[in-house]
C-alpha cells in the first residue's frame, strides 16, 4: 500500500528540511587552534624583589594612596597637581575618549532591547499594459483586498483590472515593532567588549592621570632642590670673592706672589659658571611645570618662591607583595582590552547561527486607481485598519568568507591582546624591581653623604677653633666652609635623586590610581577571569571542532 501525503502532511515535510539547513549551520565554524594564555605572575619567583609573595592568601597594605603626593606635606606641590589635574590637555582628551566609550556602550547596548518607531509612505505608479509587473507591492499587505467586483479571483484576473491605470500606495504604521531574540549572545556580547573597552579607557585615563603626577613631582623636587643649590651657590660666590680679596691683600703686602690672585680668580669664575648653569636648569624645571599645568611659563617664575624645605621620604611598608601591581592602571587596561577582545570572538561565533526577529506592526494600509484626493478618505477609513507580526529568521549560508575572515580577525586579536597584557606584565615587574633597587642604592648614598658632610662640618668648627687660637689665617676657615656649602650642595641633588627614586616606585606600583582598595584581593579575582575567559574560549573552539567532526 502507497502511503499518500496530504498537503499538511507536505508542509511538515517541508519544515523538516527546512530546518536541518539551520542545524547543521554550526559546523561551518572553523577550528581557531590553540589560543594565548596569560601568565601567573604569582610563578615568576617575584619575592626576593617584593617580599614573600603568597599566592592565594596577602594583605594588601594601604599604600600607595591615591593622593599621594599630599604625604610630603608640601602646599605648593599639592597646589601644583591640582591645578595640573583641572587643566592638562593631556588629561581632558583622556576623559574626552573615555565618554566616546561610554557612548558605545548606550550603542550596543541598544540591541539588547526591542525597538518601537512609526513609520509611512506613500507612492503613486502607472501599470503597464501588459502585466503588473511594475508595481511595488508591500510584503505586510501584499494583496490588499483591490479586487472586489473584478471578474474572477485570479493573479490574471487582477492584473486585467488595474493594467494601464495609477495606483496610490499608502502605509502609515504609528506602531512598528522589531525585536531581536540574542539566542547566541551576540548583542550581549558586543555590550560586553563595550563596556570592556570603556574600562580600559578608564584605566588608560589614570595612567595619565598617574603619569602626570608623577611627572610634577618629580620635576618639582629637583626643582626645589635646584632652587636651593641656587641659593647655596650665592653664598659660595661670596666665599670666593672673600678669597680673592684675601690673596690681593697678601699679594700687596708681600706675603704671597701673584700666582695665588690668579687662582682665586679661577674658582671665582667656575662658581660664577656653575651658578649660570644652575639658573638654566631652574628655568628648565620652572617651564615644565607650567606645561605639565597646562599654563603658561610665566607661571613657572612664581615657584619656589616660598620657603619650601624638601620633605623627607615617605616610608615604604616591610613587604611589598605581588598583589600591588593591580594598582597599575597600564596593565588593568591591557587585562580589560583583553577581555573585551575574548567577547568579540563570542560575537563574531554568532553571526554563523540563525538570526531570529520578532516584527508587528499596527497603522493603515491602502491601495487604490482613485484620485490622490479620494484615495485620502479610503487611508483613513475603518477597512483600512492594518495590523501584524510573526518572526522572522534568516541563516547565512555564502558570505564570500567574511564571516570566516571576522572571526579570524577577532582571534587574531585576543591572542594579541593577551600578549599584550602579558608584556606589560612583564615590564611592570621589571619596573618595580629597577625603582625598588635604585631607591635602596639612593637611600645608601644619602646616608653616606650624609656621614661625609658630618665629617666636613667637623674639620669647619677645628679649623674655626685653630683661626681663633692664632694656629691657621682667615682663608683656611673660609676654605672649610666653602667644602661644607659644597657638600650641602651635592646633598641637595642627592635628596632630590632619593625622592625621585620614591615616585618612580609609587609610579611602578600604580600609586592608587585604580581604587583596589574596594576588593581585598583584587589580583586573584582577575587571574580567575582571566582563567575563565580562556577557557571559556577554547570550550567554544573543542563545540566547534566537534559539529564540524
Amino acid at each position: 500500500m502507497i502511503a499518500q501525503f496530504t498537503l499538511k502532511d507536505q508542509y511538515r515535510l517541508g519544515f523538516v528540511v527546512g530546518c536541518l539547513p539551520l542545524i547543521a549551520a554550526c559546523a561551518w565554524l572553523p577550528h581557531g587552534g590553540k589560543r594565548a594564555e596569560y601568565l601567573d605572575p604569582a610563578s615568576m619567583e617575584m619575592e626576593h624583589t617584593l617580599g614573600e609573595a603568597h599566592e592565594h592568601e596577602f594583605t594588601l597594605p594601604d599604600w600607595p594612596k591615591d593622593r599621594w603626593w599630599e604625604q610630603f606635606e608640601s602646599a605648593e606641590l599639592n597646589h601644583l597637581i591640582e591645578v595640573a589635574l583641572a587643566d592638562n590637555p593631556g588629561l581632558k582628551a583622556a576623559g574626552a575618549r573615555l565618554k566616546e566609550a561610554d557612548s558605545i556602550i548606550k550603542i550596543q547596548g541598544a540591541g539588547l532591547l526591542p525597538f518601537l518607531e512609526a513609520e509611512g509612505s506613500f507612492s503613486t505608479e502607472r501599470i503597464s499594459s501588459h502585466g503588473i509587473g511594475a508595481l511595488s507591492i508591500d510584503a505586510e499587505n501584499p494583496f490588499p483586498d483591490l479586487g472586489a467586483g473584478l471578474p474572477g479571483h485570479g493573479l490574471a484576473d487582477f492584473s486585467l483590472g488595474i493594467s494601464g491605470k495609477t495606483i496610490s500606495l499608502g502605509i502609515i504604521n504609528p506602531l512598528s515593532f522589531r525585536y531581536n531574540l540574542d539566542f547566541w549572545g551576540r548583542n550581549r556580547s558586543l555590550m560586553e567588549a563595550a563596556l570592556g573597552r570603556s574600562m580600559a579607557e578608564k584605566a588608560e585615563r589614570a595612567e595619565v592621570w598617574l603619569q602626570l603626577t608623577t611627572s610634577i613631582a618629580k620635576s618639582y623636587f629637583h626643582g626645589l632642590a635646584t632652587y636651593q643649590q641656587l641659593s647655596l651657590l650665592e653664598t659660595m660666590l661670596a666665599i670666593r670673592e672673600d678669597l680673592l680679596n684675601l690673596s690681593q691683600v697678601r699679594v700687596q703686602s708681600g706675603l704671597d706672589d701673584a700666582r695665588r690672585v690668579m687662582e682665586a680668580t679661577e674658582s671665582l669664575e667656575t662658581t660664577n659658571k656653575r651658578i649660570a648653569g644652575t639658573k638654566d636648569l631652574l628655568e628648565f624645571y620652572q617651564y615644565t611645570l607650567a606645561r605639565l599645568s597646562g599654563h603658561g611659563p610665566d607661571v613657572g617664575e612664581e615657584l619656589f618662591k616660598d620657603s619650601v624645605t624638601i620633605p623627607r621620604g615617605i616610608p615604604l611598608p616591610e613587604n611589598l607583595p605581588i598583589g600591588l601591581l593591580a594598582h597599575r592602571p597600564d596593565l588593568t587596561a591591557a587585562m580589560y582590552r583583553a577581555q573585551a577582545a575574548a567577547k568579540l570572538i563570542k560575537a563574531a561565533k554568532a553571526q554563523f547561527y540563525p538570526t531570529i526577529n520578532l516584527n508587528a506592526f499596527a497603522g493603515f494600509n491602502a491601495m487604490s486607481i482613485l484620485s490622490a484626493g479620494a484615495f485620502s478618505d479610503i487611508l483613513f477609513s475603518h477597512g483600512s485598519v492594518a495590523y501584524g507580526g510573526g518572526p522572522s529568521f534568516s541563516v547565512p549560508y555564502f558570505e564570500g568568507g567574511r564571516l570566516r575572515g571576522e572571526l579570524q580577525a577577532e582571534r587574531a586579536a585576543y591572542d594579541n591582546a593577551v600578549n599584550l597584557y602579558n608584556g606589560t606584565l612583564l615590564e611592570a615587574m621589571k619596573e618595580v624591581a629597577e625603582s625598588l633597587s635604585a631607591w635602596h642604592q639612593t637611600r645608601k648614598i644619602l646616608e653616606a653623604h650624609h656621614r661625609l658632610l658630618g665629617s666636613a662640618r667637623g674639620e669647619w668648627r677645628l679649623t674655626k677653633v685653630r683661626v681663633r687660637t692664632g694656629l691657621d689665617d682667615r682663608r683656611e676657615m673660609l676654605t672649610r666652609q666653602f667644602a661644607v656649602l659644597d657638600q650641602k650642595f651635592a646633598l641637595r641633588a642627592i635628596e632630590a635623586d632619593e625622592l625621585a627614586a620614591m615616585i618612580e616606585l609609587i609610579e611602578a606600583l600604580g600609586g592608587g590610581a585604580i581604587e583596589a582598595a574596594a576588593n581585598p584581593s583584587p589580583t586573584e579575582q582577575q587571574t580567575q577571569e582571566k582563567t575563565k575567559d580562556t577557557q571559556h574560549t577554547q570550550q567554544e573552539d573543542q563545540r566547534a571542532q566537534q559539529a564540524a567532526g
